[in-house]
């Protein structure tokens, strides 16, 4: 039980943090970005009762998640123009861009894990009836019985 527990907050955690993170999103200003991930997640709080302490916690591990990802998103816009250069040449580099391609899997596979580890640390911080509405509420949002 726990186990599913912690799935489904690892899981609600992911989309407030990371509801920012949609393609193209970060061409537009992701200081606005933040600010409404900001405010989704103080709503989720203030639904959950959480503490001031459990807020500040929360917080924390929001604000470095943001940076990793805006930094993901940042280095994924170049990626995306180094394979058009690819593309645009006569010659593509197919080595080149299958190294992009490795490369990116690794670091959204380093991204997804502190994720991960994130909604770990956000488990711990929240009571087990704070942990029991959160998965009340994705079950029913995703239908599971």
């Amino acid at each position: 039980m726990k186990k599913k527990i912690a799935i489904a907050a690892s899981a609600v955690l992911a989309v407030v943090l990371l509801s920012g993170f949609r393609g193209g999103g970060w061409n537009r200003d992701p200081e606005r970005i933040k600010q409404m991930v900001t405010w989704k997640l103080d709503d989720k709080l203030d639904d959950l009762d959480a503490t001031d302490a459990q807020k500040k916690s929360v917080h924390a591990v929001k604000d470095r998640l943001f940076e990793d990802g805006k930094r993901l998103a940042e280095e994924h816009q170049a990626t995306r123009m180094e394979v058009l250069t690819q593309l645009e040449s006569d010659a593509p580099d197919a080595q080149r861009l299958h190294a992009l391609v490795d490369t990116r899997i690794d670091e959204i596979r380093a991204f997804a894990h502190k994720v991960t580890d994130a909604a770990l640390e956000v488990h711990r911080t929240l009571t087990p009836a704070q942990r029991k509405e959160l998965s009340t509420e994705y079950r029913e949002k995703m239908g599971i019985k």
